[in-house]
C-alpha cells in the first residue's frame, strides 16, 4: 500500500481534532504553546514505554503475551498496564504545565492542553504502530475511527475536571478543588480501562459494549466540549461584580447580599 495514504489514514484524524478543539476557543491560545503541550504528548509516550518495561520486572501480567492472557489478566492488564499507566503519565504534564501555567486564565484553556498532549501521545503511538504492524488498512482505520478520539475524549474528562478544580481554587473551595484533581485522573482511567478491556476480551458481548461504549462516550464529550467553550469565561477576573446588586464580588461571595455565584452549573452537562 502506498505510504502517502497509509500516513494520511493515521493522522488525518489527529489534525482534524486539533483544529476543532482550537476552533472553538473564543481566545486563541499561543500556537507555540499547543506545540509544546504536543511535543511533551509525543514525549510522555517513550516514559510509558520505560514504564512499562520497568513494570514489566514485578508486574507478571505485564509479561504474558496478549493472546494468551486470561480474563483477570486482561482486566489488569487494562487498567494498570495501559489505562493508569498512560493517563498518569498524561496527566503529569497537563497537571504541572498546564494547570499550573500562567497562560491557563479561561475555563476552556486546559482543555486545550488536555486534548493536544493526548495527541502528541496519540500521534507517537500511531508511529509505532505503523511501524510494527506492516499498515494494515483496516487497522489503521479502525484506529482512526476509535483510538485517536478515544484518547481525545479521556483528555476532555481530564481537563474538564481540572477546569472545575480551579474554579473551585478561586472559590476556596479546597474540598472541592481536590476531589477534581483526583477526578482528572480516576475518571479518565476508568474510561480507557473499559474501552481496552472490552477491545482485548475475548468475549462477544464485550466487543458489542465495546461499540455502544464509544458511541456514548463520543456524544458525552462533544456535549461537554459544545458546552463548556459555549460559557467559557475568565476564571480570575479583575473585575468581579454581583449580578443581583453590583457590588464588587470576594472569591464568589458578594459581601453586600451575600449571594453567591455558582460557576459550576455552567460547566456541567
Amino acid at each position: 500500500m502506498n505510504l502517502t495514504i497509509i500516513l494520511f489514514l493515521a493522522f488525518f484524524p489527529i489534525l482534524l481534532i486539533s483544529i476543532l478543539i482550537y476552533h472553538r476557543d473564543k481566545e486563541k491560545e499561543p500556537i507555540h504553546l499547543l506545540l509544546s503541550f504536543f511535543v511533551l504528548g509525543i514525549l510522555s509516550c517513550f516514559l510509558v514505554i520505560f514504564l512499562s518495561k520497568s513494570m514489566a520486572k514485578f508486574l507478571p501480567f505485564m509479561k504474558i503475551e496478549k493472546k494468551n492472557m486470561d480474563f483477570l489478566n486482561i482486566l489488569l492488564y487494562s487498567f494498570i498496564g495501559v489505562a493508569l499507566l498512560e493517563e498518569i503519565c498524561k496527566w503529569i504534564i497537563v497537571y504541572f504545565k498546564g494547570y499550573k501555567h500562567k497562560e491557563f486564565e479561561e475555563t476552556y484553556d486546559i482543555i486545550i492542553y488536555s486534548v493536544f498532549v493526548s495527541l502528541g501521545f496519540a500521534f507517537c503511538e500511531n508511529c509505532f504502530y505503523i511501524i510494527n504492524s506492516n499498515a494494515k488498512l483496516l487497522s489503521i482505520i479502525l484506529r482512526a475511527l476509535s483510538s485517536v478520539p478515544g484518547h481525545t475524549c479521556n483528555a476532555i474528562f481530564m481537563g474538564y475536571h481540572l477546569s472545575m478544580a480551579r474554579q473551585f481554587k478561586y472559590q476556596q473551595n479546597k474540598k472541592l478543588e481536590k476531589q477534581s484533581i483526583i477526578l482528572s485522573i480516576v475518571v479518565p482511567v476508568i474510561l480507557h480501562g473499559i474501552y481496552d478491556f472490552c477491545i482485548m476480551s475475548k468475549y462477544k458481548i464485550l466487543i458489542i459494549t465495546f461499540f455502544v461504549f464509544i458511541i456514548i462516550l463520543y456524544i458525552i464529550s462533544i456535549r461537554k466540549i459544545q458546552r463548556i467553550s459555549k460559557y467559557n469565561h475568565k476564571i480570575e477576573p479583575e473585575n468581579s461584580f454581583c449580578a443581583i446588586c453590583g457590588s464588587k464580588l470576594e472569591g464568589t461571595n458578594c459581601s453586600k447580599c451575600n449571594a453567591k455565584m455558582d460557576i459550576y452549573k455552567e460547566m456541567k452537562l
